[in-house]
This record gives structure tokens, C-alpha cells and sequence, in this order.
């Protein structure tokens, strides 16, 4: 006699044996950005704003020191 555990398996895999199925219907289609250039040159980037330290700070949920402290998903902007 199988166990509840067994069945439970028998089960999960019947489930994914469904979605896999399902998945093979699904079209995609891939996209991507070619460029001559793949990385910047130095220094070419825009000048960084200086109170973006502060805002950042002020708007995080806890800090420690010169860190911020958050977790996933719990980040709300101000």
C-alpha cells in the first residue's frame, strides 16, 4: 500500500507532467539589443547627483553605519 507520501508525489509529478505540457504550447519570442560597443567608456556616463546619498538614505527603511538595511519586497518609495 503506498504511503500518503508516495501519493502525494504521484500527484506532484502528474501536476508538472501538466504544466510541461502546457508550456510546450507557449510561443516566446526572444529579443536582445546588439550594439558596436558593448561596455561605455570611462567617464562618459552622467555626472552623479550629490544629494542622491542622502535621498537614498533617507528614504530607506533602517540603516547600520554607511549601509542600508531592507528586506525583500518591503522597499517602499517615498
Amino acid at each position: 500500500m503506498p504511503s500518503r507520501r508516495d501519493e502525494i508525489a504521484k500527484e506532484a509529478r502528474i501536476i508538472l507532467d501538466k504544466f510541461a505540457k502546457a508550456l510546450e504550447n507557449v510561443e516566446t519570442s526572444e529579443s536582445f539589443v546588439e550594439r558596436k560597443e558593448m561596455t561605455r567608456k570611462e567617464f562618459e556616463g552622467n555626472l552623479p547627483d550629490e544629494s542622491f546619498r542622502e535621498i537614498f538614505f533617507q528614504n530607506a527603511p533602517a540603516t547600520k553605519n554607511d549601509c542600508i538595511q531592507a528586506e525583500k519586497g518591503a522597499w517602499k518609495w517615498a
